[in-house]
């Protein structure tokens, strides 16, 4: 007999698929609040990604119940301000073969820690024109209130608040 019920069984499954989205998809959508109240949304790195990312891999690897989420912008872009004004944020990971997805709620944080942000760092972003010692490199980082998936006319929500 099994420790888990059928719903332990299909939430970790769930979220098992979640994180495989995660570990693999080339880009993840931000989305922000603007000025005038209406949802902004923006393709951005997606650092949690193995392959472009595999220095990052032992970091993430510690946060597989928490869906931890890092992005790397520039502090004087309108997400940043954006976020100052309003910290409510949602980031969508898509599968597009798969057609899967799922989104991630919560209040996104702005990093001031400098360690933190240099071990995120990555020397191919000074194309963007910023050092990770630079007043203009801005690391935001979410640790997700709930995580939503949606696939094959069924909807999950699951609250990960005490997951961190």
């Amino acid at each position: 007999m099994s420790i888990f019920t059928i719903e332990d069984h299909k939430e970790k499954k769930i979220k098992n698929t979640c994180l495989k989205i995660m570990e693999n998809a080339n880009a993840c959508y931000l989305t922000t609040i603007d000025e005038e109240g209406f949802p902004t949304t923006r393709a951005m790195l997606n650092l949690r990604n193995k392959k472009q990312f595999p220095k990052l891999i032992n970091l993430f690897n510690n946060h597989k119940e928490d869906f931890l989420i890092y992005f790397s912008t520039n502090t004087s872009s309108r997400k940043v301000a954006q976020i100052k004004a309003n910290p409510k944020a949602c980031v969508y990971f898509c599968d597009t073969k798969a057609h899967k997805g799922f989104r991630l709620l919560g209040i996104m944080q702005i990093v001031t820690d400098m360690e933190e942000k240099k071990a995120l760092w990555h020397d191919w972003w000074k194309i963007y024109q910023f050092d990770y010692n630079d007043p203009d490199y801005s690391v935001l980082r979410l640790f997700p209130a709930f995580l939503e998936y949606y696939y094959q006319l069924e909807n999950y929500r699951f609250d990960l608040k005490d997951k961190k």
